[in-house]
C-alpha cells in the first residue's frame, strides 16, 4: 500500500514538474513571434531590397559592356550617284541585305559627383531600412509582451473569481444553516445566494476573457487560436537608472530617430546627386564594330572613344527637381524635431507609470492583509448576531476588490517596465 502511494506520488511529482517545465517564458515567446511574424518579415524584405539597391548604385561606377546585332533588308541595293563631265554614272555602296554588330564597353571618368552622391543616398536608405526593422522587432516585441501580460492578468482575475465564488459558497452554506436554525432572517440567505449567482457570472467572464486572452496571443504566435497557453508568471524588475539619464540615451538610440536621420542625409545626397547631372559627363568607351559591306575595305573596326557631355541649359528643370528633393528633406526635418519632443514625453510618461505602479504595489499588498482581517472579524461577528449580513458581504467584496487590485498593480508594473525599455529603444 505504502509502495503503491509513493509510487503514485512520485508520478504526480513528475508530472507536475513536466507541466512546470513546459511553461513558456516571454523570451521564448518573442523568439518564435519573431521567426513567423508576417509584418517582420515584410520589414526584412524591405532591408534586403534596400541593399540590392545599394549595390545598383555601386553598379554604375563599373564598365558596362553592351551587344548590339541585327540583319536589315532594304529595297533597294545603296547606291551613289557621280558626273564625271556630261556624263553621269550610279556606283552600289553597300549591299541590300546586311548583317552588322557591335560590341561596346563603357567606362564613366567623371560625372560631376552624381554617382558617388547617389551610393551615398543608396547607403542612408539601406541604413534607414535596418533602422525601421529594428523598430518592427521592438513593435513586435512588445506587442507580444502586451498579449503575454494579458493572459497573466486574465488567470489572475479567474483565480480571483474562482476565490470569491468560493468564499461567498462558504458563507451562503453558514447562513443557510443559520436560517435552518432560525437564528437569521429569509432575507440574509436570498441576499447570500444572490451574492454568490453574481460571483459565478463574474467568474464566467473571467474565464472567458481569458480564453480570448489566449487566443489573441496565439495568433501572434501564428499558433492554432485554442493551443493550450502555459506561462511563466512575471515580476517587475528593477529601475535605478534616472529619467534625464533614460531620456538622453533615448533620444541618441530611438529607432525611429535614427531612421529619420538617415531619411534626411538620403534626400540631401539625392539632391546633390540631381544637381551633378548639369556638370560635365566623361566617358570612356570602346570596343568593336562589324557592318557586312562587301563595298567597304574593312567591315569590321575596332575603335576608342572619350566622350564628353555637358548639359548647359534645361530651362531649370534640374535645379528644381533638386530643390523639391531638399524641400522634402527641410520637411523630414521638422518631423524629427517633433518626434524628439514626443519621444521624450513618453519616456516620461512611462517613467512616471513605473513610479506609479510600485507605490500601488506596496499599498494593495497592505490592504489585502487588512481586507482578509476585516472579512474574517465580520463573519466571527456575524456568526455572534453582532453583524449584520450586507457587512460580511461588503467585506467579501473588499476582500476580492484589494487581490484584484494589487494584481492589476503588479502586471501594470510588469507593462510600465516594458513600454519604458521600449520608449528608450531597448527592449
Amino acid at each position: 500500500m505504502n509502495k503503491r502511494w509513493y509510487g503514485g506520488a512520485l508520478g504526480f511529482c513528475l508530472l507536475l514538474a513536466a507541466t512546470t517545465s513546459m511553461a513558456e517564458s516571454l523570451q521564448q515567446a518573442w523568439n518564435v513571434a519573431l521567426q513567423v511574424n508576417h509584418g517582420l518579415k515584410a520589414a526584412r524584405e524591405n532591408s534586403s531590397a534596400a541593399a540590392r539597391q545599394l549595390e545598383a548604385a555601386k553598379a554604375v561606377r563599373l564598365p558596362g559592356l553592351s551587344l548590339e546585332a541585327g540583319y536589315t533588308m532594304l529595297q533597294n541595293e545603296p547606291a551613289t550617284r557621280a558626273k564625271f563631265g556630261p556624263a553621269a554614272a550610279e556606283f552600289p555602296i553597300g549591299e541590300r541585305n546586311t548583317l552588322s554588330y557591335k560590341a561596346m564597353a563603357t567606362l564613366p571618368l567623371y560625372t560631376g559627383g552624381r554617382i558617388s552622391r547617389g551610393i551615398d543616398a543608396a547607403e542612408s536608405a539601406v541604413r534607414a531600412s535596418r533602422g525601421q526593422e529594428s523598430a518592427a522587432i521592438q513593435d513586435l516585441k512588445r506587442t507580444v509582451a502586451e498579449a503575454y501580460v494579458a493572459v497573466l492578468r486574465a488567470r489572475r482575475g479567474v483565480e480571483v473569481a474562482d476565490s470569491h465564488v468560493a468564499s461567498l459558497k462558504a458563507h451562503a452554506r453558514d447562513v443557510e444553516n443559520m436560517y435552518e436554525q432560525g437564528m437569521v432572517s429569509r432575507n440574509d440567505l436570498l441576499a447570500a445566494q444572490v451574492a454568490l449567482a453574481d460571483a459565478q457570472q463574474q467568474a464566467i467572464k473571467a474565464k472567458n476573457a481569458l480564453d480570448l486572452a489566449r487566443s489573441t496571443y496565439n495568433r501572434l504566435l501564428d499558433r492554432p487560436l485554442s493551443q493550450e497557453v502555459v506561462l511563466d508568471d512575471l515580476q517587475p524588475g528593477p529601475l535605478d537608472e534616472g529619467l534625464e539619464s533614460l531620456t538622453e540615451r533615448a533620444l541618441g538610440q530611438r529607432d525611429e530617430l535614427l531612421v529619420l536621420q538617415d531619411r534626411i542625409r538620403g534626400l540631401q545626397d539625392q539632391a546633390k546627386a540631381v544637381r551633378a547631372e548639369t556638370a560635365p559627363q566623361l566617358a570612356l568607351s570602346g570596343g568593336y564594330d562589324y557592318r557586312e559591306n562587301r563595298y567597304t575595305v574593312y567591315e569590321g573596326q575596332w575603335m576608342v572613344n572619350l566622350g564628353l557631355q555637358w548639359k548647359l541649359f534645361d530651362g531649370g528643370a534640374t535645379r528644381h527637381k533638386a530643390a523639391a528633393t531638399e524641400r522634402q528633406a527641410a520637411a523630414l526635418q521638422e518631423r524629427y524635431d517633433d518626434l524628439r519632443a514626443a519621444v521624450a514625453l513618453e519616456v516620461r510618461r512611462y517613467w512616471l507609470d513605473v513610479q506609479e505602479t510600485r507605490k500601488r504595489i506596496r499599498v494593495t499588498e497592505q490592504a489585502i492583509a487588512r481586507a482578509e482581517e476585516n472579512l474574517k472579524v465580520n463573519r466571527e461577528r456575524y456568526e455572534n448576531g453582532l453583524a449584520t449580513n450586507t457587512e460580511v458581504l461588503d467585506a467579501e467584496a473588499l476582500r476580492t476588490l484589494s487581490e484584484s487590485n494589487h494584481a492589476n498593480a503588479i502586471y501594470d508594473a510588469v507593462l510600465a517596465i516594458l513600454h519604458l525599455k521600449r520608449a528608450v529603444g531597448e527592449l
